[in-house]
């Protein structure tokens, strides 16, 4: 028995209409066979998942850079938030749930050490710029498993427009687009709390008469008014107050915690590690792993500098500055009078 074919009789029959359909794919970069087991966009989702780089994803910084705790978000665990609201959605609209999530789990693997401070850091130095949504998109196209997953077009729109000005074609990647922001607005509000950035009496109460006055609340109220304003409509979108009070939040945000707070206080530190690493890996490729020098004629040191240095976890940026950059101790063996 064809399982694949079980489960694509079952998306016809069950799903909306403005759903996109496993069997309706518009393909791979390079056609595969299909698989008996699983519908396309699960095969992807399974790639994504046993990816080294999405392993990597728990050393790298959300907002707090080398927090102390355990309890503060990583890129992982964002990573899985936003999975998880975004399958919620996805089901009470009866969309893919197999795309929605391989989309949510593919959205922040081009992401750098250190969050958006990386990221700008990087974009700084690199000549083309770089931003993490076309890293993601190169990671899975070219770098991840030497010659890419190759993902279905519908995954790849949608890990490549989950940010920017353009919304990814499928309803399913602009639920991601969407839910990314409802998870990290409120995940980053309660680390900042946690962390003493923000006070509850700080945040601006007339977005919380609308979204919810706890954690809890606000992302109950925001992913039922994305379900009840986007049913049986051919768009994702929050209703209009929720939007505004959304907005408001994420800009609060960014002028009490994203940018110059107590929770940035080692960015500094960390755009100098990043840029000095970049530099001296394309000026000295050879100091790079085998597996990325290979590359260098193909790509170009700076192309292939950046890539390496996006791949960095958090801990193993710093122990290559540290060894590259950071003077050891001079000690002799004592041979004795």
């Amino acid at each position: 028995m064809n399982l694949r074919l079980s489960y694509e009789n079952m998306e016809r029959k069950f799903l909306s209409s403005f759903a996109c359909l496993s069997e309706s794919s518009r393909g791979r970069l390079y056609p595969e066979e299909q698989c008996s087991v699983r519908t396309v966009f699960q095969r992807d989702r399974d790639r994504i998942i046993h990816s080294k780089s999405f392993r990597r994803l728990k050393h790298k910084t959300q907002v707090f850079i080398i927090p102390e705790g355990d309890h503060f978000r990583t890129r992982l665990t964002h990573t899985l938030e936003v999975a998880q609201i975004s399958r919620t959605v996805a089901r009470a609209l009866r969309l893919n749930e197999d795309l929605t999530e391989a989309i949510a789990l593919g959205h922040d693997l081009g992401h750098t050490p250190f969050g958006h401070t990386g990221e700008a850091a990087l974009n700084e130095v690199f000549p083309p710029g770089f931003r993490h949504n076309e890293q993601s998109l190169r990671l899975v196209d070219e770098l991840e498993g030497w010659s890419g997953l190759n993902l279905t077009l519908e995954v790849r729109d949608g890990i490549l427009n989950h940010t920017g000005s353009r919304d990814p074609f499928t309803l399913e990647g602009q639920i991601v687009k969407i839910c990314d922001r409802i998870a990290y607005i409120n995940h980053d509000i309660d680390d900042a709390l946690r962390g003493g950035v923000l006070r509850e009496e700080d945040l601006p109460a007339e977005c919380l008469e609308v979204l919810g006055f706890s954690h809890r609340e606000r992302i109950n109220n925001m992913v039922l008014d994305l379900i009840n304003n986007s049913m049986g409509k051919p768009s994702i979108s929050l209703s209009a107050p929720v939007q505004r009070a959304t907005d408001g939040l994420r800009g609060f945000m960014f002028q009490k915690v994203y940018v110059g707070s107590e929770a940035k206080r080692e960015e500094l530190k960390a755009r100098h590690v990043v840029k000095f690493l970049y530099q001296y890996m394309a000026e000295n490729p050879r100091a790079m792993p085998q597996e990325y020098l290979k590359k260098v004629d193909a790509y170009g040191p700076e192309r292939v500098a950046c890539d390496y240095i996006a791949g960095m976890t958090d801990r193993y940026a710093i122990s290559q500055f540290t060894r590259l950059f950071v003077p050891r101790a001079f000690t002799i063996e004592d041979g004795g009078p």
